[in-house]
């Protein structure tokens, strides 16, 4: 299997609290929040999260064009800020990169913004460029396990796997239905680029073990884009808390199993948190074992459900502990989807 390098993230300029939040839903709204969506709203588990525009940009009516307009510029900077990074963190230039893997859900271009990146930050032309939309929320984890597959195709490549995400741009201020107006107070912006070697027997940086999805049949509805009117609008319509008890923890007990591990093995999990209720059925879930996931609580205060980067600003978090026991990560996307992997640490 492949070497983790290195992790680098990045958020947009604009913070905002999520009392914030409520206040502009409010004030689209045009009155108060009905006192029990208010509740449901400020126990997300969210304090703050970064946005790609100013928070009264989201206010207006915005058409396609613009939107990508937006996706284009802020994109386009945030990821060339942690390519540079992770590249530098690594200790590789960018001639050095076989693979450049970019996973988005929330804008998508034409020529794609790896492509772009060939010229503008110096890669080699003949650099593989692999643009992948539709993993939604488990894109962080599904985009090391592609990255992991081309870093070990043929004789070896260095990849570079990047995660955008502007979920901003889907608000509609126009639609205040409880599955919009949840989707604003949960969804934020943000970016993770990570690079991915071949196994070059470095001890110290960690390796991948194993990787497995899982997409359950007639769970289309649970979470996903229909396309709208002025971009993308949201699905979201079954409880996903449940479905961790029910039916992905099921399947993470056999995938452990598989690699001859039990929960008790791992370190502290880095799980995509969708939000506060289902990180609360994720510790579930690890308990006793595993004595709740503060590293998920914590990145979900500080920035919200950025999407697929999500998961890889936990990881992030987690690598700088330097633990002796392997990493699970998980996350939850449309299909619906669930995606696991084992990242074993560092030798001290």
């Amino acid at each position: 299997m492949s070497q983790l390098k290195s992790i680098s993230t990045a958020v947009p300029d604009h913070c905002i609290s999520q009392e914030g939040v409520l206040a502009i839903l409010a004030k689209a709204r045009g009155a108060a929040l009905p006192a029990r969506l208010e509740n449901i709203l400020g126990n997300s588990g969210i304090d703050q999260r970064y946005l790609a525009c100013e928070p009264d940009y989201y206010l207006k009516q915005r058409s396609w064009p613009e939107r990508a307009r937006i996706y284009d510029q802020v994109g386009q900077e945030l990821v060339q800020r942690t390519a540079a990074q992770a590249m530098e963190r690594a200790g590789l230039a960018a001639p050095d990169i076989d693979v450049i893997v970019m996973v988005s859900t929330t804008g998508t271009m034409t020529p794609s913004i790896p492509s772009r990146l060939i010229q503008e930050m110096g890669f080699d032309p003949d650099t593989q460029t692999v643009p992948v939309f539709g993993y939604g929320c488990a894109g962080g984890v599904l985009g090391l396990r592609l990255a992991n597959s081309l870093a070990e195709a043929g004789e070896g490549q260095n990849v570079l796997m990047i995660s955008l995400e502007l979920c901003s741009l889907s608000y509609d201020y126009s639609q205040f239905d409880k599955k919009n107006m949840i989707a604003t107070a949960l969804f934020a912006d943000g970016c993770a680029t990570a690079v991915i070697t071949p196994d070059s027997g470095d001890t110290r940086a960690p390796s991948f073990r194993a990787f497995n999805q899982k997409t359950w049949p007639d769970t289309r509805d649970m979470m996903g884009w229909e396309i709208g009117q002025t971009g993308f609008d949201l699905v979201l319509a079954r409880d996903i808390p449940t479905f961790v008890k029910r039916d992905f923890a099921p399947f993470c007990d056999a995938f452990l199993d598989s690699q001859g591990l039990k929960k008790n093995d791992l370190s502290e999990p880095a799980c995509h948190p969708g939000g506060g209720r289902v990180v609360e059925a994720m510790e579930d879930y690890f308990a006793p074992d595993i004595d709740g996931i503060p590293a998920t609580r914590s990145m979900l205060a500080q920035f919200g459900n950025m999407s697929s980067p999500t998961v890889l600003f936990v990881l992030e978090q987690l690598l700088l502990s330097k633990s002796e026991k392997p990493i699970l990560l998980t996350a939850l996307g449309p299909g619906f989807t669930a995606a696991l992997g084992i990242l074993d640490p560092t030798e001290k």
